[in-house]
């Protein structure tokens, strides 16, 4: 108000002065009066601007603070009730709230710079010419280096991060291997190209994964053993076990000096005969297994069923009289060949039969099946069933994963290795189970 006041009152003074200096003139009221009135006139106009300047003085003075980043600048609050109180009032707060603001923001700055130098992942920001924005502690120690200035200057350090830096874009990452004082880093280089205000410039992270790669090698040396350990022990149980009953036989015949009868000399060669055939599979699959560290390509050939099933029943026999198992076989036709690699198919069976044995243990029926046939497609399909107490359904999504296992004493390598074994011959493999009812494998071999 006091402004608007001041303001009208300079225009109405001039507009007074203006009209007697009018009227002077037009009555010729002498030189001297007339010039003194036009004196008047200038001095009033020259009050007048400089009154209104004053207040844009104030205005400019408040924004070329703000351009400044200048939030220092107190104006005086004299408490009078005028429109400068009022302007200054105003001023003080705006300027108290940017300078709020800017405080904020450096803290927020220097919050996340702390955290982007503290990241145990080296982190490397750099503009097109390749001028570096920041470069972290982490990124120092790995690079063994204290400072950086240009992106080119890692050229140095190692060509091979250089380039991958360089050549690599949003997304992009690589594996490279670099000497350092503490040992041989293995680097994942990963790298996102950014736009900020107009400015390109790539963000790259550097990750030593060099002990998690160890780590992971001992798991799959570890894992290997298991792999091993688990198919030796699949077939040497029941190898084991005829071994020694044609062993107790022959001891006993011995003992009663008694001549062998024919039929069992017949079984004793059976036996032993089954015993080389599996163990010769058995030294091929670890062979195999040991050079190639996969499962072996198959060496296809006709395979009689009704021979393999008996092979089986023969391998098993004392384990299953043991346990007072019923085991049922049922092929259709009787003469029902498959082309397929025998070693492996007879390992796949050995593994699924093993663990119907081990399912049929505490089942008040104990009874195992094997099935072949001829489905509606021309597939040949052969059926393991059980009398177990069946599979949960979680699990039963998940018995094909590599190394698990529902068993205490399992390594969850049986089933995984079957798979791989089925898909090698074109095949596959299925699984139905009712809990307290039993579990039925169905092999499927493609026409």
């Amino acid at each position: 108000m006091d402004y608007k006041v001041g303001l009208l009152g300079r225009v109405v003074l001039l507009t007074l002065t203006l009209f007697v200096l009018s009227y002077a003139i037009l009555n010729e009221s002498g030189v001297f009066l007339t010039s003194l009135f036009i004196i008047l006139v200038i001095a009033q106009l020259i009050f007048l601007i400089n009154y209104a300047e004053s207040s844009f003085k104030k205005v400019r003075q408040f924004l070329d603070n703000i351009k400044q980043n200048n939030y220092a600048t107190v104006y005086p609050v004299k408490f009078d009730g005028t429109e400068t109180d009022d302007l200054h009032i105003e001023f003080n707060a705006i300027l108290a709230k940017l300078k709020e603001d800017q405080a904020e923001k450096e803290a927020n700055y220097q919050y996340f710079r702390s955290v982007f130098q503290h990241l145990s992942i080296g982190l490397i920001t750099f503009e097109e010419d390749g001028r570096i924005q920041i470069l972290n502690t982490a990124a120092k120690r790995m690079l063994n280096i204290d400072q950086l200035i240009y992106i080119q200057e890692i050229e140095q350090v190692n060509k091979e991060l250089h380039n991958a830096i360089q050549t690599l874009r949003t997304g992009g990452s690589e594996l490279i291997k670099i000497a350092h004082p503490d040992g041989i880093m293995q680097l994942s280089v990963y790298v996102i190209e950014l736009v900020l205000r107009g400015v390109k410039f790539k963000l790259v992270s550097l990750q030593n994964i060099q002990s998690e790669l160890e780590e992971k090698e001992m798991e799959a040396w570890q894992n290997l053993v298991r792999v091993l350990t688990h198919e030796i022990m699949n077939s040497i149980a029941p190898i084991s076990s005829l071994a020694s009953t044609i062993k107790g036989d022959i001891q006993n015949q011995m003992d009663k000096n008694e001549d062998v009868p024919i039929g069992d000399v017949e079984d004793y060669l059976m036996g032993i005969s089954t015993i080389e055939k599996r163990s010769e599979g058995l030294i091929d699959f670890v062979s195999d297994f040991r050079s190639l560290a996969h499962i072996p390509v198959p060496k296809f050939s006709a395979i009689r069923i009704k021979e393999l099933f008996e092979q089986l029943s023969i391998l098993f026999h004392n384990q299953i009289d043991l346990l007072s198992i019923s085991c049922e076989k049922k092929i259709e036709p009787q003469d029902l060949l498959l082309f397929a690699d025998s070693s492996l198919i007879e390992q796949v069976l050995i593994n699924i039969i093993q663990n119907a044995i081990h399912a049929v243990e505490e089942a008040e029926v104990k009874k195992i099946s094997l099935r072949a046939f001829i489905d509606e497609a021309g597939k040949i399909i052969i059926e393991i069933s059980d009398t177990g107490k069946g599979i949960e359904e979680e699990a039963l999504n998940k018995i094909f994963i590599p190394f698990f296992t529902t068993k205490k004493k399992g390594s969850g390598i049986g089933l995984s290795l079957s798979k791989q074994i089925m898909r090698r011959h074109k095949g596959n493999i299925q699984v139905q189970s009712n809990i307290g009812k039993g579990t039925t494998f169905k092999l499927i071999f493609n026409a």
